[in-house]
């Protein structure tokens, strides 16, 4: 923000807004929580609205629900595990693509400005979510062979396992749900920390020097320049991360049914 002492850069800080709801109970809640129960909310109203009465020749709007849920379905389930295993898993992955798409694109809100996305503890839940999918369907379609296949890997000679079994646990089991959570966290942490940046060193150049007739001000008409290019690199960023996010689910499912890795 722009200050008459100077230049206040955001920090981590900015992710932990106070409490403006339930303040003292569990069910305490601040902008983020808010801004999540609002994507949640609306995301709801949109499907409901969309898909409630389909016609045969679509309007505007059910052409670009059908659009998007088809390109969920063919792009990423039934292209990744195929059409049997792809419908049975399509609502899971449908829900992870539009609510990581939904709760990221707050991010670049005007009044929100912060993605739901951008605290540890809705990535580490989805990633969680995504991490007891992929094992509950290799159990449920192999059994144990599943961790057979997952731990052994075929062809290989028997003193080798000792290295490559504890590292296919580790990279499985383990680095899967870390490597989800965080790709998806410090992409939407890196993004609201810079437009921050950017919108707090425009307001002070623009606000703060340029009054004063400091024509170092005239650095802020670049850094609202740049701020538009970046906000719609942020858009990009907020719709590949949703993708990244809902393909990686399906292709861990995909390795977990598969018979042989």
């Amino acid at each position: 923000m722009a200050a008459a002492s100077g230049f206040e850069p955001p920090t981590i800080a900015d992710f932990f807004p106070d409490v403006v709801l339930f303040a003292g109970t569990p069910f305490a809640m601040n902008r983020v929580m808010l801004i999540r129960v609002l994507v949640i909310v609306l995301l709801a109203i949109w499907l409901w609205f969309g898909t409630r009465s389909l016609k045969l020749v679509p309007g505007r709007g059910q052409v670009m629900t059908e659009f998007l849920l088809n390109f969920v379905r063919n792009n990423i389930a039934i292209e990744t595990l195929g059409e049997e295993d792809g419908r049975r898993w399509m609502p899971v992955i449908m829900t992870m693509f539009f609510l990581t798409l939904g709760m990221n694109l707050t991010g670049v809100v005007p009044g929100l400005q912060i993605a739901g996305t951008a605290v540890i503890g809705l990535p580490l839940v989805l990633a969680i979510i995504a991490w007891v999918l992929f094992i509950y369907a290799g159990f449920r379609k192999l059994g144990w062979t599943y961790l057979k296949n997952a731990l052994f890997l075929p062809g290989v000679p028997w003193p080798l396992y000792f290295l490559l079994t504890p590292l296919e646990l580790l990279s499985t089991f383990i680095v899967r749900p870390i490597t989800l959570t965080m790709r998806l966290l410090m992409n939407m942490v890196s993004g609201h920390l810079l437009l921050a940046l950017v919108y707090a060193a425009s307001s002070f150049f623009l606000f703060t020097l340029l009054p004063q007739g400091n024509l170092f001000g005239l650095i802020g008409v670049g850094t609202v320049a740049f701020g538009i290019v970046y906000l719609a690199f942020e858009l990009f960023v907020a719709a590949l991360q949703a993708y990244v996010f809902a393909f990686l689910t399906a292709i861990y499912i995909q390795l977990a049914v598969a018979e042989e890795h």
